[in-house]
């Protein structure tokens, strides 16, 4: 059996213990309609829907920020906003007063809002739940650290869908989530099981 190498946040001495979510925003990534059927439907998708909106509904308990980001890829596709295959999943609609950034690239930093946004909330922490764990959940966290914020992972409220290796060898769902997650796990962001694991944390 293998034996799992030190993590660059070992070394560097970073950690692996989150920011409060109280003083955190929660930024919900691409909970779409567009993995919930079809071409893009996502293994454990629903579970992982529920789990967002169990989140969603503490953040709004505790009134910190709240961010929705919903991808576009034009009329016609599985990420069409205008169209109801595109549209923010009804469990986790935003209401009054939650921005909503639309985006065209998997990390949601890039040619958005969302950076200007944080910043004039004074925000540092951000938590992540949403879809696909490998795509744009990884490459938000990877852009939040390398403009400066603590990103926090949700696994629970993440999933994604089995993938083609180099090799030839099919990887399951299971495996390329958590793959994904041991990758941005090295450096890039706290990744935790489960919303307990976020509210439960050691004084």
């Amino acid at each position: 059996m293998a034996t799992a190498s030190q993590t660059l946040r070992d070394i560097t001495g970073m950690g692996y213990h989150p920011a409060s979510f109280k003083d955190s925003a929660l930024i919900l990534i691409d909970i779409q309609n567009t993995y919930r059927q079809g071409l893009m439907q996502l293994t454990n998708v629903e579970p992982a829907i529920i789990e967002a909106q169990k989140l969603l509904k503490i953040a709004r308990e505790l009134k910190i920020p709240v961010i929705h980001i919903q991808h576009d890829a034009g009329v016609g596709t599985p990420y069409d906003v205008s169209a109801e295959i595109g549209a923010i999943a009804h469990e986790v609609a935003p209401i009054a007063g939650e921005k909503v950034i639309i985006k065209n690239y998997p990390n949601a930093f890039i040619q958005t809002s969302l950076d200007a946004d944080l910043k004039a909330l004074g925000i540092q922490n951000i938590v992540l739940a949403g879809f696909m764990t490998h795509m744009c959940v990884n490459s938000t966290a990877h852009g939040a650290f390398n403009l400066g914020y603590a990103a926090t992972i949700i696994a629970s409220a993440t999933a994604t869908r089995p993938l083609m290796s180099t090799n030839g060898r099919v990887l399951s769902a299971e495996e390329v989530h958590l793959g994904a997650l041991a990758s941005t796990r090295d450096l890039y962001a706290v990744v935790l099981d489960d919303i307990d694991a976020l509210l439960n944390q050691p004084k």
